[in-house]
């Protein structure tokens, strides 16, 4: 009886909420309740100036307190003449909405970030997930119907000094709004037979940002594919593309391959 009753829960969970969890933005549900997520968050960008490659390593740690409520803890490293650690930060989301059926659900949520970091700013996009220090705070609102997600956010996000040694550029805008729209597609398995299966998402994201003092904006497209393995391991591949640009940016352009695993029920 416990072994049915894990499967039909894990089977609920798989088909909820396997089409939403995207490689860049966080969709409007939350790590499950009495939950650790460990996701090894990991990029490399082509230098636009330079040559080379920007390497980032981001691992992160995700904690859902209760279905409404979760917690994210971040470390940034960056390879400068070796892996440096060069800050973190720390995140919070919650659920104030949600109106579920039984093959679709609507969610809304708020989050909040912040972030401090030691290096060297040396373009105008704001990004306090690892590379200004700073704040964040958006809403999410995310529609699931069948097998397919999708999910939007919008966000403040305000950048301060990386430290003394790297103070904010007085000739650059210091806070900016953040969007973004994400579609997912639950591809395989057309039906559900085991927890065990291997899902098999495929997804586009659209991120954009604006900086509120001149006005400069980008937009990127990220088409990704993901697998998760035993309704627990997930495998994120995906590639960043700049479709439009009117600021500097140093790198816009690269891969992330990310390595995510969660623990249930602690």
């Amino acid at each position: 009886m416990k072994k049915l009753f894990l499967l039909l829960t894990i089977i609920t969970f798989q088909n909820i909420l396997s089409q939403e969890l995207f490689v860049v933005t966080d969709p409007a549900s939350n790590v499950p309740a009495n939950s650790l997520a460990v996701n090894v968050m990991q990029s490399l960008f082509k230098e636009k100036y330079a040559s080379g490659y920007n390497y980032h390593l981001m691992p992160e740690i995700s904690y859902g307190l209760n279905k409404n409520l979760m917690f994210r803890a971040t470390s940034f490293v960056s390879e400068n003449n070796g892996l440096n650690v060069e800050g973190g930060g720390f995140y919070a989301k919650y659920r104030f909405f949600s109106s579920d059926d039984l093959n679709s659900h609507f969610r809304m949520a708020a989050y909040g970030r912040f972030s401090f970091n030691n290096s060297d700013i040396h373009q105008e996009q704001i990004e306090i997930q690892g590379h200004n220090s700073g704040y964040e705070v958006g809403l999410v609102a995310t529609k699931l119907i069948h097998k397919v997600a999708i999910s939007s956010t919008v966000s403040f996000e305000k950048a301060f000094d990386n430290k003394s040694k790297n103070p904010f550029p007085n000739t650059l805008g210091n806070n900016a709004t953040n969007y973004t729209l994400s579609f997912g597609k639950l591809m395989y398995p057309k039906t559900y037979t085991s927890y065990k299966q291997t899902n098999i998402n495929l997804m586009l994201e659209l991120v954009g940002q604006t900086i509120n003092e001149n006005g400069k904006s980008y937009i990127d497209a990220v088409p990704a594919i993901q697998f998760i393995i035993n309704s627990q391991a997930r495998i994120d591949i995906a590639y960043r593309h700049e479709l439009m640009s009117s600021m500097n940016r140093s790198a816009p352009n690269g891969v992330y391959f990310n390595l995510y695993y969660t623990f249930f029920n602690l």
